[in-house]
């Protein structure tokens, strides 16, 4: 089959991780017969240098001309101040709600040959299997007004998280479909104490939740939701929740696996049925860390999981996603490592060995 994949290496180390990432599918395109076509574009900084601007309109086309598409990560410091007209990040947010991708997964898993390498006691992240699903096009990001302006008092900004129900209804309803799949049971994570947006989430969870009677839900305010995580993480199957809260606790969940260079994304519009293919932006959840750039240092493992998971949800080729996971997880039992899931008595590789290492396993 032929698929056409757009590609957006992005910022920082982003070029780097999908090299290795494209190295991996073209092992998997080799193996299975497919034709991946890729159709590199710029976004981020990459994009502002060359173009003045974070996303281009041509980028955009190619994006939504595409089966799927594949990005690396964005942002740089040169970027990096609060009177930038223009921010990196513009680009992605851009790509999010022109494509009309309102739901982000964030699986976290905890993988056994990786349960020393973190700060956590073993017994705390076995088991530890879930996936968040973050709203991804509302809440403060895209709430009107968002502005800052000076008064004879000073300075003053504001930012409006702002939800509709149809935008709760259409999300809770992908992490319901989602946990009926695993072990039926969804927590929805919310501020419902305090905040008005909370509540009306909070409403309309509870209204869907009358569809999927064998799914068990728990509400929890994300305040309690973040100690649990790191209290009791293998509690939790499938969390919803909003934007912000959802970009804030998978950055902490990230750490019970050791990494964020551990952890892919996959960004759809709601859960596809069995053999059906979804429009899909696939990424790691890390960022440019630009420091690290052009060192051959960073994990390229999240953003190999992410095509995995691209493999899955748009490509409707789940033997070829497995084959990737169990690809990752060979290398890793081996004792091959990059730095950031180092420790003693194992193998250290850099960005371009573990894609290579990940690729021959596929085409063996």
């Amino acid at each position: 089959m032929k698929f056409d994949i757009a590609v957006l290496p992005g910022d920082g180390i982003g070029p780097e991780v999908i090299d290795a990432a494209v190295k991996v599918l073209s092992a998997v395109q080799s193996k299975a017969g497919h034709e991946f076509r890729y159709h590199y574009e710029d976004i981020g900084g990459a994009a502002i240098e060359k173009h003045g601007v974070a996303l281009t309109p041509q980028a955009l086309k190619t994006c939504k001309a595409s089966d799927a598409v594949l990005l690396g990560a964005v942002g740089d410091p040169k970027w990096d101040n609060p009177w930038a007209k223009v921010r990196p990040e513009d680009g992605l947010l851009a790509l999010r709600k022109h494509l009309r991708l309102f739901a982000n997964l964030r699986p976290v898993k905890v993988l056994p040959m990786l349960i020393d390498s973190t700060p956590f006691k073993p017994e705390i992240l076995r088991g530890v299997d879930m996936v968040v699903v973050r709203e991804l096009t509302g809440g403060l990001y895209f709430g009107r007004p968002k502005r800052q302006w000076r008064t004879s008092r000073g300075r003053r900004a504001v930012d409006t998280m702002s939800y509709s129900e149809a935008e709760i209804e259409r999300i809770v309803r992908s992490g319901f479909e989602l946990a009926r799949s695993r072990r039926k049971k969804l927590t929805s994570v919310d501020k419902a104490n305090v905040l008005e947006s909370s509540r009306l989430w909070r409403q309309v969870t509870i209204e869907v939740s009358a569809d999927f009677p064998d799914v068990e839900l728990d509400h929890q305010f994300v305040d309690a939701c973040s100690m649990r995580l790191i209290q009791r993480p293998s509690e939790f199957d499938v969390i919803v929740t909003e934007n912000t809260f959802g970009d804030i606790l998978t950055d902490e969940a990230s750490m019970l696996s050791g990494s964020l260079g551990m952890l892919p994304s996959a960004s759809i519009a709601g859960i596809p049925l069995e053999g059906m293919r979804t429009f899909g932006l696939y990424e790691p959840i890390h960022g440019s860390s630009p420091r690290r750039a052009r060192l051959n240092m960073a994990n390229p493992i999240a953003t190999i999981l992410s095509a995995a998971m691209m493999l899955q949800y748009s490509l409707a080729l789940p033997g070829e996603a497995r084959a990737v996971d169990r690809a990752v997880q060979e290398v890793l039992e081996e004792g091959c490592r990059t730095y950031d899931i180092m420790s003693d008595g194992f193998t250290k590789v850099g960005t371009d060995e573990m894609g290579e290492l990940i690729a021959r396993k596929i085409s063996a």
